[in-house]
């Protein structure tokens, strides 16, 4: 399977790669979207503050279209780490690829169905949605699956039903959806503020079907946990210790991602503009970030019985075609390890740290 995967995404790795050589201080972590947004900050504030660089590497993101193939990308060995949603990974491992979540990023389901603020639709039923467009990421993207359960789970055909359509991400998907050519969005948090940032209000549908359900984290190949634990532990934990700071400090951390990545910083904006925006986005996944959306109580721990009824739920809508168990893409072996530090005095830090440009 790993050989016919890496003939897959040959082309897409040179594209996110640029052809360039990576120095090899540069930890290559796949990114499920195109385009890098605030949600990144914890990966820019750990950079920043070294402890990236204490475990001896700094982290690089390469945006990819969409979670299957940041999937990909792990299985073929392309990248060793990358943070899509557990969709494809269960997809996949019927087909071989023995990878696991190793960590949970955001434990509130970021997907979901939305429409602009205006739409006559709201609620999710068959006749709401009947014969509508809806428009996705990509797809590559994870809001197709998502799209498809749902459908699916009011007693409709995904494949017949409705049309499901690619629209891009932030100001493209507005104009679309300002211009009336899709009825629904399937995309996620960060998405959706993007969307009103742009000037395109949207209102989010009730899914009480998903919404316990756990989103992205860092996965990696079982045979990478075992030879690179050291290092795996150390990316979770330097995502985890800058999670906390972005939530109590976001616009320090929006701060830092401009300066860490500064393609992130949004052009023919003003300043205040710009950072007002930013945070707004950054806001929208901080409430899928914290552990209580999933009732746990370790950062990046995978809640067995959360991860089970959603693979439960997606085996039951025909989106996954072979029953996987949680325990066969998910581990918490890594967490004592990732969790070894004082969040309470890190979150102090954060609210107390003031930003000064370079």
């Amino acid at each position: 399977m790993r050989k016919s995967l890496a003939i897959a995404v040959a082309v897409l790795l040179l594209a996110a790669s640029g052809g360039a050589a990576q120095a090899e201080t540069k930890l290559r972590i796949g990114w499920c979207a195109k385009t890098v947004t605030s949600a990144a900050s914890p990966f820019a504030i750990a950079n920043k503050m070294g402890w990236f660089k204490a475990a001896g590497f700094e982290v690089e993101l390469v945006p990819l279209p969409g979670s299957t193939d940041c999937v990909k990308y792990v299985g073929t060995g392309e990248l060793r780490y990358s943070l899509p949603s557990v969709e494809p990974l269960a997809s996949f491992r019927p087909q071989g690829l023995l990878a696991k979540v190793f960590y949970t990023a955001y434990q509130g389901n970021i997907y979901g169905l939305a429409v602009a603020a205006d739409s006559p639709i709201r609620t999710l039923t068959k006749d709401s949605i009947k014969g509508k467009r809806i428009g996705v990421q990509s797809m590559a993207s994870a809001g197709l699956p998502v799209a498809r359960a749902l459908v699916a789970s009011l007693g409709l055909d995904p494949a017949s039903d409705v049309n499901i359509v690619v629209i891009g991400e932030g100001a493209q998907a507005a104009a679309l959806l300002r211009a009336k050519q899709v009825d629904l969005l399937s995309l996620y948090d960060v998405q959706y503020a993007l969307i009103d940032n742009a000037g395109v209000p949207v209102r989010r549908l009730p899914a009480d079907a998903i919404d316990r359900f756990p989103s992205n984290g860092f996965i990696a190949l079982d045979e990478t946990l075992r030879t690179h634990r050291a290092e795996a532990v150390a990316l979770a934990q330097g995502y985890a210790m800058g999670t906390i700071f972005a939530i109590n400090n976001p616009e320090a951390a929006v701060r830092i991602l401009w300066e860490v990545f500064p393609q992130t910083r949004a052009t023919g904006k003003s300043e205040e503009q710009a950072l007002r925006d930013d945070v707004k986005t950054l806001e929208a996944r901080i409430v899928n970030w914290r552990l209580e959306k999933a009732g746990v109580k370790r950062w990046g721990e995978n809640s067995q019985a959360n991860y089970e009824a959603y693979l439960d739920f997606l085996l039951k809508e025909g989106v996954i075609k072979t029953p996987v168990k949680a325990a066969d893409v998910t581990t918490n072996d890594l967490l004592p390890e990732i969790d070894a530090f004082d969040p309470q005095k890190l979150a102090a830090r954060a609210q107390a740290y003031i930003y000064a440009a370079k």
